[in-house]
């Protein structure tokens, strides 16, 4: 159920523009100025390229080669690869081989070329390389294809031949960078830089005077760490561990940036690395790391805490204990949308820990990660539910999930992902086996002493959670159906539908049937003469005249069936004695029926008769029938007549049918609600729905079992 998060592979390329804004500092930018302001014609691009190219290739065969002209060359070609439209030409008219022949820079062997002179070319070169590689995979691959790693990873052993030297430092950064960029995704190419020993200097830089290089090795080596166990092994049998873990402690936030990633990407899938971290004493400045300015930072630290709390982690309780949780619930809040996802990943796997799910909930993050559900990214929704889930183990917890309107929230169902609605659905039942005892006392005496709102939501919270056993504690004695008929009476349609389907749930626990889905048993009577002697003039001793026909009859079955018929037969009315009696308001078809009933006690309803027969079932006081008329009309109710079917009702006190149409409104409440009609139609049933509650909620309920989550 838990939502595990993609690693960042590397910062780098994702930040390439970024990094080449940055990179300007280098030697201006004359060669493109000048042809952009001279012509836009991308021939003059090309033609610039092509000379530049053909410099490095022919001075470096060339004793006599003009080192300036091949410094320029290279120093332009750089410039030209920071913007990316122009890298594809580069490529295509052969630079890369040249650039790659100039990290072995021959002007070493002639004794009057300046040391800066050798590292400015190899620095130039080394950064065009690098850019070319951030491009595409394609180019990474040309790269290596020239031999490029074998002379980068010399230029990262060069270190004290010019003493401070800035182009030197310089040199070494970039040829990090290149590692950085040829390695990104490419896992054989990740291999070749081990096997020819890139790690190892990689290693050493962390410690370099210059904290560019320090953070170019950091990032280079968070790259080739990335997915690949042979590597990681090897960076950490370097002892690199130590001092990542200070590097956290950096305040450029670009250094401790690029060692955090660099860590996270080390114990992604490492268990045995995540411990030899946590040794290292990394878990405080990566606790620390979560209130950094940066918010890629935050990311990376927020993923390290929750890969820290594993479930396999002993180690929950020490990350809260050390203040890791107040920063992650305010990340919540963040505009970042991947800082969001990561701080609700951590705390989702804190919260798996009981002191951990009390204090999350204290510090106000149930209210942070309910407001997540709202998110439209499935993997924001879902790590935020799946931290929910967490903290609905707790009992402490539940009556600040229901104060904060959770229930309603994730019953809102506005989720993304199946696995999201399944953990919601896991969630509430978690929830709901905790409602008893210490948890229902608090929420019972919450309903009598808070603020109306809070009353309110724990309404129509425990309609949907409370045991069926307590409906009569919580919405009679403590008046919880008050609260959801003044929603539904007064409030907004959204306000209304919580209050509707509250009710609505709260009828279905309460009884074991609605009226409408069951038809009612055949009534108890003393005397059943049997259908055969329905309008047969054996023994018949009355005459009923309906549509100038005959209907014979029997007056003991007759008195027996009904109190009308029995004032009619027995007491001082003129049928007492006649033989013949009219019947004016009913057609022949129907008292045929009704005549069934009383002689049989069972018929079959058709539906085009049931509303007749409904009304000569209450003029004779037949209960029996009007229950089974009943029964067959609410087969019929729709969306389009609910008004007509509840005026039918109301006219002949038809309970059971009435029942019906009040359980029908308020289980399709949401569709009714666009009619014009339906405001003024549900105010004017709040007193039926009120006696249907207060009648079902005192009946004696079974107690149902509790549901194991």
């Amino acid at each position: 159920m838990e939502n595990h998060p993609k690693r960042q592979r590397t910062t780098r390329l994702a930040a390439r523009n970024l990094k080449r804004k940055l990179s300007h500092n280098t030697d201006g930018a004359p060669i493109v100025t000048q042809l952009i302001d001279i012509d836009d014609e991308p021939i003059d691009l090309v033609v610039a390229i092509r000379r530049h190219v053909e410099v490095l290739n022919s001075s470096f065969s060339d004793p006599d080669f003009d080192h300036e002209a091949v410094k320029e060359a290279a120093a332009d070609i750089a410039d030209l690869a920071k913007i990316d439209e122009n890298v594809e030409i580069i490529v295509e008219n052969g630079a890369i081989p040249a650039l790659v022949r100039y990290l072995e820079s021959p002007l070493v062997v002639c004794g009057n070329v300046p040391k800066s002179c050798e590292h400015k070319l190899e620095k130039d070169c080394a950064l065009a390389l690098g850019l070319i590689a951030a491009i595409q995979p394609g180019y990474q691959q040309l790269i290596v294809d020239a031999g490029a790693i074998v002379p980068t990873v010399k230029l990262l052993k060069r270190r004290g031949e010019c003493g401070e030297c800035m182009f030197a430092n310089a040199v070494i950064r970039r040829a990090a960078d290149i590692i950085t960029n040829i390695a990104h995704d490419n896992p054989r190419i990740k291999t070749n830089i081990r096997v020819e020993g890139g790690i190892a200097p990689l290693v050493e830089l962390l410690n370099f005077p210059d904290v560019k290089v320090q953070r170019a090795a950091a990032g280079a080596l968070r790259t080739v760490s990335f997915r690949n166990d042979e590597n990681k092994s090897q960076i950490v049998e370097l002892n690199a561990l130590p001092t990542l873990v200070l590097m956290l402690q950096s305040q450029d936030s670009t250094v401790h940036g690029e060692a955090i990633g660099a860590i996270g990407n080390l114990v992604h899938s490492s268990p045995d690395i995540k411990k030899e971290v946590i040794r290292a004493g990394a878990l405080q400045p990566v606790i620390g790391l979560l209130s950094s300015t940066c918010l890629e930072t935050q990311r990376e630290a927020a993923l390290l805490i929750g890969q820290f709390a594993a479930p396999d982690s002993d180690c929950k309780v020490h990350i809260a204990q050390r203040g890791a949780i107040t920063p992650l619930i305010k990340m919540l809040e963040s505009s970042d949308e991947q800082v969001v996802e990561m701080s609700a990943f951590a705390l989702g796997r804190l919260a798996q820990d009981a002191h951990n799910q009390a204090g999350i909930a204290h510090r106000g993050g149930i209210i942070s990660l309910l407001n997540l559900l709202d998110v439209k990214t499935g993997s924001v929704q879902h790590n935020a539910a799946f931290a929910l889930y967490g903290l609905a183990d707790n009992e402490e917890n539940v009556a600040d999930f229901i104060k904060a309107g959770g229930i309603q929230k994730l019953q809102d169902d506005n989720f993304t992902v199946q696995p999201t609605r399944d953990c919601v659905v896991r969630t509430l039942k978690r929830l709901q086996n905790k409602i008893h005892g210490p948890v229902l006392n608090q929420l019972l005496y919450l309903m009598r002493t808070a603020e109306k709102t809070v009353q309110i939501r724990i309404a129509l919270a425990l309609a949907h959670l409370c045991d069926p056993k307590d409906g009569k504690l919580i919405f009679i004695d403590n008046n919880g159906v008050e609260f959801l008929l003044e929603l539904l009476y007064f409030s907004s349609n959204k306000q209304q539908r919580y209050s509707s389907s509250a009710l609505y749930e709260l009828a279905k626990k309460a009884t074991s049937f609605a009226p409408e889905d069951s038809a009612p048993c055949s009534p108890t009577q003393q005397v059943f003469l049997g259908e055969k002697f329905v309008n047969n003039p054996t023994m018949s001793d009355v005459t009923f005249l309906i549509d100038g026909k005959q209907f014979y009859a029997h007056k003991i079955g007759l008195v027996a069936s009904s109190d009308i018929f029995r004032a009619m037969f027995d007491g001082l009315y003129k049928e007492r004695n006649a033989q013949n009696v009219e019947i004016p308001n009913i057609r022949w078809e129907v008292f045929e029926l009704m005549m069934k009933f009383i002689y049989s006690g069972r018929i079959n309803i058709a539906k085009h008769l049931a509303k007749d027969l409904l009304v000569a079932a209450d003029q004779y006081l037949l209960e029996g029938l009007k229950r089974q008329c009943e029964y067959t009309i609410a087969q019929e109710i729709c969306l389009d007549n609910i008004p007509e079917m509840y005026e039918l009702a109301d006219t002949f006190n038809a309970s059971a049918l009435r029942r019906a149409c009040t359980l029908f409104v308020l289980e399709h409440f949401t569709k009714l609600s666009s009619q014009l009609w339906f405001a003024k139609f549900v105010k004017q049933i709040i007193p039926e729905i009120r006696s249907y509650m207060t009648d079902i909620l005192t009946r004696p309920v079974e107690a149902s079992p509790p549901t194991v989550v």
